[in-house]
């Protein structure tokens, strides 16, 4: 069986989050029929979806957002009217998340994450009471929640490596502010990561949280009403990241003038605000008055002044542009398979991603279908959600509140949809695998057992997680363990849990 159950392994940790623990029988199940045990999430395209209670659209979260911003406005006013005149105004003091009006949500989270720690304090100390969430915070924990628990619940976890694949792909940061991010994936990743990249792309850059991220809603046509009457025009960083980080990739054959030309063409591309004076508060509306007019060559095509339609057409066309189709195949198995991705492989998923008309579906399919995927070794090193996650479902740990996870994530350098870039988190080993970051695991995985361990045999989760995939030497070391503690965080950091 040792065959089957390193399949088995490939199987649950290159695709998915690695086994669970407890009665699922997940490495089992997968070394009867590695392939088809993978694949059979791709079956289920509405267990991609993500519902729960307190998830609210995009329409509703921006008023709520809204108005929680005239909330902290009008708190200041009253505050600033109170004040006696005569009172000198304090020097600047960083202040509580609760009180921003452009709130960093990954700080908030930090903040938030902070008060789940388990440090207790001194006996003749008062414990602080916690202070109360406002709409912002409490929005981020429950998508937080929501993405976790489906990702710890999952059965391999495919899918949900997809949606954090695209995710990141189309990455937007949390500590932009308030209508940022915490939207975008439920509405404009997961209803298409087994559809068209086509129609992906469009509604994430359409989304407002993708417009509002990378400032497409003060960008003007210099020759619109618009722009005439405020004497403000382009601004290029959408159409730039579109063309170098969603679809045709650095080096796909585009040029500053091709920029300049998409920033012309999406002009107009923005978000109602909170008076609707366009649409519903929150939601994407195409204004006219702000659209550059006039026909516009780009990559040389021309497209017609035909308002809304000139930008849609011209995303459909990059994304069936030949480098979008190399770009997305040569990072898709990057993430999947190996750093340097095999050339082979690669040409495959690019001939696959042109033959289907983008059909991601598909793309993953003949990833899984490949034999590259499942022969390539196992060297890839888990990111820090990857192992966060992997560790809570060999625990048989659903968590009841993302607090942990997400000081955990902001420890290990990768706070929760909050990258440093729009070229999101990085996904080579390299980057994961730095002494620093390898030390905050192992403190990470030694307060796991010593939370954990009295109450676990670490050697049955290894038969959970590898049987007799493990190697020799991980078997010898948890058994040669001072401790049941000892031995888990050993576990927690074995290549059988580190590396996919």
């Amino acid at each position: 069986m040792a065959r089957d159950s390193q399949a088995a392994l490939v199987a649950l940790n290159r695709f998915g989050f690695g086994a669970r623990g407890g009665a699922s029988g997940d490495l089992i199940n997968a070394a009867s029929d590695p392939r088809g045990f993978v694949k059979a999430e791709l079956v289920r395209a509405s267990g991609v979806l993500l519902e729960a209670p307190g998830l609210q659209s995009t329409q509703q979260l921006g008023q709520a957002v809204f108005a929680y911003q005239d909330q902290v406005r009008q708190a200041r006013e009253a505050a600033k009217a109170a004040a006696p005149a005569e009172t000198p105004s304090p020097a600047p003091t960083e202040q509580k998340p609760g009180l921003r009006r452009n709130l960093s949500l990954n700080a908030a989270a930090t903040e938030v994450a902070g008060q789940m720690t388990e440090t207790k304090p001194a006996d003749n100390a008062a414990k602080p009471a916690p202070q109360p969430l406002n709409v912002i915070q409490k929005t981020f924990r429950t998508e937080a929640l929501a993405r976790l628990q489906r990702a710890t619940l999952a059965t391999c976890g495919f899918t949900e490596r997809l949606v954090a694949f695209w995710s990141n792909h189309f990455c937007i940061s949390a500590t932009k502010g308030e209508l940022a991010r915490i939207w975008a994936e439920r509405e404009a990743i997961r209803p298409h990561v087994l559809g068209r990249f086509a129609d992906m792309l469009k509604a994430v850059e359409q989304h407002p949280a993708m417009l509002f991220f990378l400032d497409n809603q003060q960008s003007l046509g210099p020759d619109s009403r618009a722009g005439q009457n405020r004497k403000r025009g382009l601004n290029e960083n959408l159409a730039r990241e579109i063309m170098e980080l969603h679809t045709l990739g650095v080096g796909g054959g585009y040029t500053q003038e091709d920029v300049t030309s998409l920033a012309r063409i999406i002009t107009g591309w923005t978000f109602a605000g909170r008076q609707g004076q366009l649409g519903t508060p929150g939601s994407f509306v195409f204004n006219t008055n702000a659209h550059q007019p006039g026909a516009q060559m780009l990559l040389g095509k021309s497209y017609e002044a035909t308002g809304l339609a000139q930008g849609e057409a011209a995303l459909a066309d990059i994304a069936r542009h030949p480098s979008t189709a190399n770009f997305i195949a040569t990072k898709f198995v990057r993430h999947f398979v190996a750093d340097d991705p095999p050339p082979g492989l690669v040409a495959r998923l690019r001939e696959l991603f042109v033959k289907t008309d983008g059909d991601l579906k598909a793309l993953a399919a003949g990833l899984v279908d490949s034999d590259e995927a499942w022969t390539a070794p196992l060297t890839k090193m888990r990111s820090p959600y990857d192992f966060l996650v992997a560790s809570g479902r060999l625990l048989a740990r659903v968590p009841e509140d993302p607090g942990a996870y997400l000081n955990n994530l902001n420890l290990l350098g990768q706070p929760l949809w909050s990258p440093a870039g729009p070229n999101g988190f990085p996904d080579t080993s390299a980057a994961w695998a730095a002494p620093e970051g390898m030390k905050l695991r192992l403190d990470i995985a030694a307060q796991m057992g010593a939370r954990l361990g009295p109450n676990i045999d670490p050697l049955d989760l290894l038969e959970f997680a590898a049987a007799d995939a493990a190697s020799i030497e991980t078997r010898r070391t948890i058994e040669r363990a001072e401790s049941r503690q000892q031995a888990l965080a050993l576990l927690l950091m074995s290549p059988e849990m580190q590396r996919r």
